[in-house]
């Protein structure tokens, strides 16, 4: 698969902190793909995790892109930090992804990728508004998963039906990895 560098490193460490919400390596692929087809373009993460996800997005970024990660645990952004935080490009925010969402900023994005709550079930339509014209709202674990809390399946539906009601976007659900939807703002 080709993966970056600083996987392997981030992999061991995310492992021996006890890390186990880390995204698909199916999905961090796609991430990169999807990185790639955005010239210049400014790049939202939320959910930050370990930075498995975001090694594989900045991979695919070019080198007039940024990316800004959003994540509330200390201790998952240091590992974070120590393989990626020499990346210029990467703007790293260690904060409440829902305080984001509602801070006041006019910074659109061409790119959010929503590994969390915020910006998936909670916050969802200020995640949208932040989207440029053309851009890509990207979500994963769509499908059934082992760690999933009573009732989530039908917190999934609702978000599912949400997304493919909202007429300022094409959608597409694929049941690959952990269940992706890809969604572009017209």
């Amino acid at each position: 698969m080709n993966e970056p560098k600083a996987v392997e490193g981030i992999w061991n460490d995310s492992v021996a902190a006890g890390f186990s919400m880390a995204s698909d390596p199916l999905t961090c692929s796609l991430l990169r793909t999807l990185a790639a087809s955005k010239a210049s373009a400014r790049f939202l993460e939320l959910g930050s995790g370990t930075g498995l996800s975001t090694a594989w997005i900045l991979d695919g970024m070019d080198q007039s892109s940024s990316l800004v990660t959003v994540d509330n645990d200390e201790s998952s952004i240091e590992i974070l930090t120590k393989h990626l935080g020499s990346d210029p490009r990467l703007e790293i925010v260690c904060a409440d992804g829902d305080s984001f969402l509602q801070s006041p900023d006019d910074e659109h994005y061409d790119f959010i990728f929503a590994d969390t709550w915020s910006g998936k079930y909670r916050f969802l339509d200020e995640a949208l508004e932040l989207i440029k014209p053309g851009g890509l709202y990207v979500i994963d674990d769509m499908l059934p998963q082992p760690n999933w809390p009573d009732g989530h399946a039908a917190k999934v539906e609702d978000l599912i039906n949400y997304l493919d009601g909202d007429c300022r976007f094409h959608v597409t659900k694929m049941s690959w990895a952990s269940g992706i939807i890809i969604a572009t703002k017209l």
